[in-house]
């Protein structure tokens, strides 16, 4: 029992870090102002892109940082949700308790 108890340990842990790779390498857009204003973020919550409507260029300054702000946000809240769907694909199998956080 010992023995698959570790191939077990080990397959997770190999899952989890091939899980952690995928997501850093997703890159997701979040959007403010209808479009306006739109971020781009890898699974790292780094910042690959911004693209703001040529529309707004020269625009209301103050307004203008308030929706490239909410559109990071936008863009952190969707990898936070990509994040928390693939470790719960991930942890289905294990029989662990809803809600346990990995890695511990």
């Amino acid at each position: 029992m010992k023995g698959g108890l570790g191939q077990m340990l080990r397959q997770a842990q190999e899952n989890l870090q091939r899980t952690q790779e995928e997501l850093a390498s997703l890159e997701v857009t979040g959007s403010a102002g209808g479009g306006v204003v739109t971020v781009t973020l890898n699974g790292r919550y780094q910042a690959r892109g911004v693209s703001i409507d040529d529309s707004f260029v020269g625009g209301d300054r103050e307004m203008l940082e308030d929706l490239v702000a909410a559109a990071i946000n936008d863009a952190v809240r969707k990898v936070e949700e990509l994040s928390r769907e693939r470790m719960t694909d991930l942890t289905a199998g294990l029989g662990l308790p809803p809600g346990l956080k990995l890695p511990f």
